[in-house]
């Protein structure tokens, strides 16, 4: 049974720094693609941000040149690295796997 396990939410303040981190269990984590979307209140659940098998990384624009994506695949983790913050970040941040399993979600808040 597949597991994940997302951590690193919380208050910041903007122009402040994040990192979210999401650990799978129970599948061959090295196999697939790896994402985190992110759903603010009254929005639809968007992609921010993709890294695949072989470590390739995709951006929505909305985050480019602020958040890092990384896998370890040794650790079974993918994490975040959310930089320089703006108040539209805010959201609850959800772990994908690319065979389609979801985490809960992480809340971040950015306020002063």
């Amino acid at each position: 049974q597949v597991q994940i396990v997302e951590s690193g939410g919380g208050p910041v303040q903007p122009g402040g720094s994040l990192r979210l981190s999401c650990a799978v269990f129970g599948m061959i984590f090295s196999f697939y693609d790896m994402a985190w979307y992110r759903q603010a209140p009254g929005k639809q659940r968007e992609l921010v941000a993709v890294i695949n098998r072989t470590y390739g990384t995709n951006y929505a624009d909305a985050v480019k040149g602020r958040f890092t994506i990384s896998r370890d695949n040794a650790k079974n983790t993918v994490s975040l690295q959310m930089n320089s913050l703006k108040y539209e970040d805010a959201a609850v941040y959800y772990c994908m796997t690319g065979n389609d399993y979801w985490g809960k979600g992480t809340l971040v808040t950015v306020s002063s």
